[in-house]
């Protein structure tokens, strides 16, 4: 499998793409203005402790408090090894100062999650203060390779340190190994220091820039090529594998491509594939995803998929196919917490049993910690996936203004009652004669009906003269009361014409039932221009022959016109 590391860089934002076989598999993004907390370590202040949820909030001077639950509290040696769970209450108390590390952002309404359990990631090993083992990464399968790191590290490391091997140590010796050890001793000394100096709350440690986390965590032997954008950050990731890895500086190349580094690898169009809700397979099936702050679901459809041979068959090519781009998105979208996958239904054991291989498979190859449960009893795969930063939605979207979220919003029709009902109240007042509302123009049109008959019922009903101005630039749910009062004073900002008066206008659309005719608006107030149906798109100097409450008719000008009409 061939690697890439593509990095994309400007003073607005720092964004990493991993691609493997030319396929984006994982995106990551760093802004100036919003650097991530995880692995940042903190003087905190206990603010308040929750004996019901086992857990304290934590002021470390951040804005929000966060999040502090007692089995992340380190064990002080103070109780036998033995005992029962001490409670809360018991290891912490208000406004007492505690070390603490982020280990999950924050999302929503929750604040930052934080552990007493510090880490400290160099390129080669993971520091581990206050533990006693020593651990090796998994993803480093040769037995006797594992042995020798991890008597080797044995040998490194003081009392009361635990260490965790990284991947990126296989095959490095031992000088390395101690050098980076070294590295970490010193900078856990530092932060001891600043603890016992600063008042809290206060930042002690703020994890490296993403560059220098991506050439740090991810650049190693098993990718072929990292491919920067700009020529300082360039130069300075040479810099830093001069100290990491000086063997890998020949794989770091300097883009100079004229099309955006993104677009040459095609990043950005699987970027905003990552952001829709469908995602269409090659075989013509596509997936549906649903995000919630705790749950995603992602549906399977067979979609425009006919097959070849039978049923079962084109079932179980859509699902392989499936499970192989769900562990994709799950990657690329950075999605946590639980996953809910459910596949076309499938009658063969066997069948179920590759679909849920592959999707094993490909989860198999994501960094971050996550488990395929298997089959509920209802046919649906069950996936859990560690959340520690906010995913590929979050760091680019925000919530719809007009729908809050809700992804739906009201029928014209729905809005249209409800104008309605509000007009009644006002036009209840005795101290107003007529009122000026503005609204979408959908909406407009069905208040005012076919021929402007509901208008006419509305008014009857009320007793009082009602003025419309429909707004196509308008939200469907949104309306504005412009004005009530006297018939004369609302009938002169109504209408922003005359009749007989002159104006310029841009002919928008040919006439719905009158294709002759064109539409133009001034203000969101509709003209009628005969024979202007051609003229779409022109800018054109109309003449007034009508003005209504809510339309006028106009022709457009020209002197002996002027003269026949007035």
């Amino acid at each position: 499998m061939e690697k890439k590391i593509v990095i994309n860089y400007n003073d607005k934002q720092t964004r990493v793409a991993l691609l493997e076989d030319d396929q984006v598999m994982e995106i990551y993004m760093e802004r100036p203005v919003h650097q991530r907390m995880v692995g940042n370590i903190y003087k905190g202040k206990v603010e308040n402790i929750l004996p019901g949820m086992q857990a304290s909030f934590v002021n470390i001077g951040e804005g929000k408090n966060a999040f502090l639950y007692v089995g992340d509290v380190p064990y002080d040696g103070n109780r036998k090894k033995n005992e029962k769970k001490v409670p809360i209450q018991r290891r912490l108390h208000v406004k007492e100062e505690v070390l603490v590390q982020v280990m999950k952002e924050s999302f929503g309404s929750k604040g930052a999650r934080l552990t007493g359990h510090i880490t400290l990631p160099g390129r080669y090993l993971v520091l581990m203060p206050g533990m006693n083992y020593v651990g090796v990464s998994r993803r480093i399968e040769n037995p006797r390779e594992r042995e020798r790191l991890k008597k080797t590290t044995e040998d490194l490391r003081p009392e009361n340190m635990g260490v965790i091997v990284r991947t990126a140590a296989e095959s490095t010796q031992s000088i390395c190994l101690k050098k980076d050890l070294k590295f970490l001793l010193r900078l856990w000394d530092d932060i001891q220091n600043s603890y016992e100096r600063e008042k809290a709350p206060a930042l002690l440690y703020r994890d490296e820039e993403l560059i220098y986390r991506v050439v740090r965590d991810f650049f190693n032997e098993s990718v072929q090529e990292l491919v920067i954008d700009h020529e300082r950050e360039y130069l300075k990731v040479l810099k830093i594998l001069a100290g990491l890895s000086p063997k890998l500086k020949k794989r770091v190349v300097y883009y100079r491509g004229s099309a955006p580094i993104f677009e040459h690898f095609n990043v950005e169009t699987e970027i905003e594939r990552a952001l829709g809700r469908l995602v269409w397979l090659d075989c013509g099936g596509y997936l549906v995803f649903d995000e919630t702050e705790a749950l995603t679901v992602v549906d399977v459809n067979t979609g425009k998929y006919t097959g070849k041979k039978n049923l079962e068959e084109t079932i179980l090519k859509t699902n392989l196919e499936a499970a192989e781009e769900i562990a994709r998105q799950i990657r690329l979208r950075d999605i946590g917490g639980m996953i809910i996958v459910d596949i076309i239904d499938m009658n063969v054991a066997e069948h179920r049993q590759q679909v849920l291989e592959r999707l094993q498979q490909g989860m198999g190859r994501d960094r971050t910690k996550n488990q395929v449960l298997g089959f509920t009893s209802l046919g649906l795969i069950e996936i859990t996936r560690k959340r520690v930063t906010q995913g590929l939605s979050a760091m680019m979207q925000q919530p719809c203004s007009y729908c809050h979220g809700k992804g739906r919003v009201l029928l014209p029709e729905v809005v249209s009652s409800r104008v309605e009902r509000e007009l009644k109240k006002i036009l209840h007042r005795r101290d107003v004669e007529a009122v000026l509302v503005e609204m979408n123009s959908e909406v407009a049109a069905l208040l005012i009906g076919s021929g402007g008959a509901y208008l006419k019922k509305l008014e009857a009903e009320t007793g009082k003269n009602i003025f419309i101005r429909g707004s196509d630039g308008m939200h469907v749910e949104k309306y504005n009361i412009l004005m009530s009062g006297s018939l004369q004073e609302v009938a002169r900002h109504a209408l922003p014409v005359e009749e007989g008066g002159l104006y310029r206008v841009t002919v928008e659309e040919p006439h719905f039932s009158n294709p002759g005719h064109g539409i133009a608006r001034l203000d969101g107030y509709v003209l009628d221009i005969e024979a202007g149906g051609s003229l779409v798109g022109e800018e054109v100097q109309v003449v007034i022959k009508e003005a209504t409450r809510t339309f006028a008719r106009a022709v457009i000008w020209k002197k002996e016109l002027h003269h026949d009409l007035f």
